[in-house]
């Protein structure tokens, strides 16, 4: 009896983590579309870009409560799966969001780049990878082990963005792009999960999950190559010297 009021001020808690989760999710999928439109560096796509950065952040953190407070209160395998993958959903995102801001507060680094946070969250994400590999194996979740190559691929590259010397004078640029196009891919996910019910799809379906990175992954590396060619002249002809 005594344990009542605590079930539901936890319930009511966890309704309005929820509701911030919905609220901040549709606040960045509206505004991700505005960054892509207007002139790269322009103060529209400055501040529009802070708004879907500062939603993706709270989706992440709420993504992250939601999945703890799911793992502990539903006793059922499906359930604890379910919390346990989109816990690593929210890591993933978590990295590439934050690897997209960060990059421009390092644009004028010439060394290999050693910041305990940057490479940090990159490294969880490749071990929480590794684990989730394992995982989907062990219990014959192809979607975790499909994730998990994605989540290898990010982190992996990002560790070998801040270890490398940059070679191009625009390197920032490049990576920026990257990472941020990489969290419209995750927010358009999060969005057709939501609704999959409503487009006949089971929510963990791969079609689901997956056409969104499939899709997206090629228009990242046409868009990249076209901006490879834009800046070939202003290109560093040789590589930055590691300083000493």
């Amino acid at each position: 009896m005594r344990d009542r009021p605590m079930v539901r001020h936890t319930a009511r808690m966890v309704k309005l983590i929820l509701a911030l989760h919905i609220a901040a999710g549709s606040v960045s999928l509206a505004s991700m579309f505005v960054p892509l439109a207007t002139r790269k560096g322009g103060r529209t796509h400055r501040r529009s870009g802070w708004v879907f950065v500062g939603g993706m952040t709270i989706v992440s953190l709420t993504a992250v409560m939601l999945c703890i407070a799911r793992f502990v209160s539903d006793p059922t395998a499906a359930g604890r799966e379910a919390a346990g993958f989109l816990f690593f959903v929210a890591i993933l995102t978590a990295a590439g969001v934050s690897a997209g801001v960060r990059v421009l507060r390092a644009k004028t680094r010439s060394t290999v780049h050693t910041d305990s946070w940057d490479l940090g969250l990159a490294t969880t994400l490749v071990l929480a990878s590794v684990g989730m590999a394992a995982w989907g194996l062990a219990i014959g979740r192809n979607l975790f082990v499909a994730f998990s190559l994605i989540g290898l691929g990010t982190g992996g590259s990002q560790l070998a963005y801040w270890l490398r010397v940059p070679t191009h004078r625009m390197h920032w640029w490049f990576q920026h792009m990257g990472a941020m196009l990489g969290s419209c891919i995750a927010a358009t996910t999060a969005f057709l999960v939501v609704n999959s019910g409503r487009l006949g799809f089971e929510t963990f379906a791969l079609a689901v999950w997956l056409t969104p990175t499939v899709l997206g992954v090629p228009t990242i590396a046409l868009w990249t190559a076209y901006y490879r060619r834009r800046f070939a002249p202003a290109a560093s002809a040789k590589p930055v010297a590691v300083s000493a």
